[in-house]
């Protein structure tokens, strides 16, 4: 990548960077732009108790990449209100450091931040990049954050899908997560200027964090001791938080067929969320407890985690918000070489798995879609190599800077 003269960029994050979401999803692409030429102002909104803990830790890496990193609190209630509170904070923040900065480009990673975004192109003429990452009003409700029977939150999601239509409309580039997304904006007729420009970029993967190679057989045999997993079982895992979009009860499902075939197996869950939840809901669906297994992890430690699995499973709530999502667990999952099985019509996975001969896709939540699954996944072997090359072609961070790279020097004029 050729480097453009020093361009001032203000990059605006709603999602905090002591959060894990800033430090996989946002960091690694500042640290490799900032390396060509781009000199950036970070705006992001930070947690009280997270920012606390890891304030020194951002704070040091900005300053060695020269990222002038302005946090802000983030406000989370009462809801609505404080999200426009959020949003007032950050005009005015906005309005001061363009006229210290003088900046050519606003960069705004989701909805709330390109609110300020398109005012600053309309006020002060600043190229605008809409890196969308999804679709954010109808996440809100296809996840059942924002019930449409309530009038505050039906009134909340027509402004942002009219917002949506401006964004889109004036952004000098837009960013999407998946092909499937980017297909259904270039569908749409409420959207002036098509067909917009789109630069498809999905969830990038740290491959030097999660690499095969880094990991020893001791340290995978202590952790088995460590779990109390017995040599020679089955283990299934599942990585991240259980959240509003994974579906805990249907994986459970899965796995308890999947007991019938292999019945000493085990199903390791990473995640720092509370064992009551899954422990809860394992019993409700007829697994004993003694063949899960819980534990939180450092993000440093899950390749490990990873490593000691045959393959690792995720389930998402498949909605039409989810034509736009990029797991990162998937790219990071395949970067350690293991097989997937995830579910249909989310984003971009299915291509990924079949592309890549990455696992299985199960294409509905029944025994005898699963009892398919699981007898297909046994009788085929996985090339761990040829996995962890696919993620290497498909979410290698390095391919995700040149992509961005090709967005701003069309958005300067200098591609």
């Amino acid at each position: 990548m050729d480097e453009v003269k020093r361009k001032k960029v203000l990059y605006i994050s709603y999602d905090g960077m002591t959060d894990p979401l800033g430090q996989s999803q946002v960091l690694p692409y500042l640290t490799g732009l900032s390396q060509k030429g781009i000199q950036y102002t970070l705006i992001s909104f930070e947690k009280s108790e997270r920012f606390q803990k890891e304030k020194e830790i951002i704070g040091s890496i900005c300053k060695e990449y020269g990222i002038n990193w302005i946090p802000l609190p983030y406000t989370k209630k009462p809801p609505v209100l404080s999200t426009i509170k959020d949003i007032r904070n950050l005009k005015r923040t906005v309005k001061t450091l363009h006229k210290q900065n003088n900046f050519d480009i606003v960069h705004c990673r989701s909805y709330i931040p390109a609110l300020a975004g398109v005012w600053m192109q309309k006020k002060w003429g600043i190229k605008f990049i809409f890196d969308m990452r999804g679709f954010w009003a109808d996440e809100r409700v296809d996840g059942g954050l924002w019930n449409l029977k309530n009038p505050v939150f039906n009134f909340v999601y027509k402004y942002f899908k009219k917002r949506e239509r401006l964004f889109l409309s004036k952004a000098d580039y837009v960013i999407s997560l998946t092909q499937n997304a980017k297909k259904n904006i270039h569908g749409r007729t409420d959207i002036l200027n098509q067909p917009i420009p789109i630069q498809v970029i999905p969830c990038c993967v740290d491959l030097s964090l999660f690499e095969p190679q880094n990991i020893n057989l001791s340290n995978q045999n202590r952790l088995k001791a460590d779990l109390s997993i017995p040599g020679g079982v089955k283990v299934i895992c599942y990585i991240g938080s259980i959240g509003t979009w994974y579906l805990l009860t249907e994986m459970l499902a899965f796995f308890k067929r999947y007991l019938q075939k292999f019945p000493d197996s085990i199903f390791l869950f990473v995640t720092k969320d509370a064992p009551q939840k899954i422990l809860g809901e394992a019993k409700h669906v007829g697994i004993a407890e003694t063949s899960i297994r819980i534990r939180p992890a450092a993000r440093k430690e899950v390749p490990l985690f990873i490593s000691i699995c045959d393959f690792s499973i995720f389930f998402i709530k498949p909605a039409f918000s989810k034509k736009a999502s990029s797991p990162t667990k998937q790219g990071e999952i395949m970067a350690m070489g293991k097989p997937v099985v995830c579910n249909s019509d989310v984003g971009d996975t299915d291509y990924v798995v079949q592309k890549y001969q990455s696992g299985i896709v199960v294409d509905q939540f029944s025994d005898e879609a699963y009892d398919n699954s699981i007898e297909q996944f046994s009788q085929q072997s996985f090339n761990s190599v040829l996995i962890r090359k696919g993620a290497e072609d498909f979410y290698s961070l390095e391919k995700g800077l040149k992509s961005y790279w090709v967005v701003y020097k069309s958005v300067l004029g200098e591609a």
